[in-house]
């Protein structure tokens, strides 16, 4: 007799740009790629929101690049951004599978570090989701990457990634924009 498995599909209802931002932020550490993820995400699904739960979750991320590069003021400023913007969105962060108590605690550590002027020091977003962790791992081994390791320090790449990024579609875009401007207000 020839048994069949069927393989049961687990379907994560979470947008697949928050499990990349997840899988960056857990895997290569690369903040930067990070809040690029979920900044174009955010502007696809809220762009008017500046309070959104997206927008908390990317000023973690930035604040972690600010810091990791030596920018303390600016870490400690978007940190506290952070902290203030997600304790408003406790229902949203719980359905992204994040225990909220934990992650403000987590932040307000990480801010106080930063205030102490203490070295940059990787954290890991504390997720309840036992599914959303074992996918993120699947995914961060897809790309080459360890779940939770620790940031590289010497990969300058990604810690100084805004001075090394081609910016040619962004300036060719920027002047794409100020010609539509210009033959608009032409009339």
């Amino acid at each position: 007799m020839k048994i069949l498995y069927l393989q049961r599909r687990i379907r994560l209802n979470y947008p697949n740009e928050y499990i990349s931002f997840l899988v960056h932020f857990h895997g290569d550490r690369d903040y930067f790629e990070c809040h690029e993820i979920l900044e174009e995400y955010w502007k696809k699904v809220a762009p008017r929101e500046k309070d959104s739960h997206w927008v908390g979750l990317i000023q973690i991320a930035v604040a972690l690049y600010h810091q990791r590069r030596g920018n303390i003021p600016g870490a400690i400023r978007t940190i506290s951004k952070a902290i203030n913007n997600l304790a408003a969105h406790t229902i949203e962060l719980q359905q992204l599978g994040l225990e909220v108590d934990e992650l403000l605690h987590l932040l307000e550590y990480t801010r106080k570090r930063m205030m102490n002027h203490q070295p940059y020091e990787s954290i890991h977003l504390p997720l309840r989701d036992k599914q959303l962790i074992q996918h993120c791992i699947k995914e961060c081994r897809k790309a080459g990457f360890t779940w939770c390791n620790d940031s590289d320090p010497h990969n300058l790449h990604i810690i100084h990634k805004h001075l090394m990024r081609d910016r040619s579609e962004v300036i060719q875009e920027r002047e794409r924009q100020r010609i539509i401007r210009i033959r608009k207000n032409r009339g």
